[in-house]
């Protein structure tokens, strides 16, 4: 970048790969002390699950940070164009393991983080399914970043969903509900949605 100032340029990149790293782990602290089932069953309509968000962010931060800087990722992929594989990344087969998936999510952050440490952060690259494809590491450094926070809050929702649990990070993880108070809770802001409902005539109650 024109002008630039190393030392705040190596503290931006630096924040931003330690947030990520920090993020990481939480996408896979998500999996922990459930059984296969749990990890790979759909809890949306669109059948959005745990592990497949695991399987997603692999793929995508091998291309990111790989034939975007032209630092190919040294295992097969899916060409990002291939109408057949597109959907495939989000969900997981019968015949794919669990370590296979987490493992990969792992060498991915690997040869990232060689990526990111190489490069400046004005590093130039290029992302051919943009509209604007010419990009600098802190383009794709954001990018990832926001995406990978974006998939931690659904794996944040879908755990919530099968066991009540939440948090962060194993360090920050809430403590055991109070049943009975997180019923009343919950009760009460069913109770405000309902009264709004009824203020406008727009709004018909289920």
């Amino acid at each position: 970048m024109a002008g630039s100032c190393p030392v705040i340029d190596d503290f931006v990149k630096e924040r931003l790969h330690s947030d990520l790293r920090q993020i990481r782990e939480a996408m896979l602290w998500k999996l922990d002390g459930l059984g296969e089932y749990d990890v790979r069953r759909p809890l949306t309509p669109t059948g959005t699950n745990l592990l497949g968000l695991v399987k997603h962010l692999s793929l995508w931060e091998c291309r990111y940070f790989g034939e975007v800087f032209d630092r190919p990722f040294p295992e097969p992929l899916p060409r990002w164009d291939d109408v057949a594989e597109h959907g495939a990344d989000l969900w997981v087969t019968e015949h794919e393991t669990r370590e296979e998936i987490t493992d990969r999510y792992r060498r991915a952050w690997e040869h990232s983080d060689a990526t990111i440490t190489a490069l400046s952060i004005d590093a130039l690259g290029h992302v051919p399914w943009w509209p604007r494809p010419d990009v600098k590491l802190f383009n794709i450094l954001v990018h990832v970043l926001t995406e990978t926070n974006r998939h931690a809050g659904h794996a944040d929702i879908l755990r919530e969903q099968l066991d009540n649990s939440t948090g962060t990070t194993a360090e920050y993880a809430a403590p055991p509900h109070d049943v009975a108070l997180w019923e009343a809770h919950r009760a009460k802001i069913e109770r405000a949605a309902r009264a709004a409902a009824e203020m406008d005539q727009h709004s018909p109650l289920p």
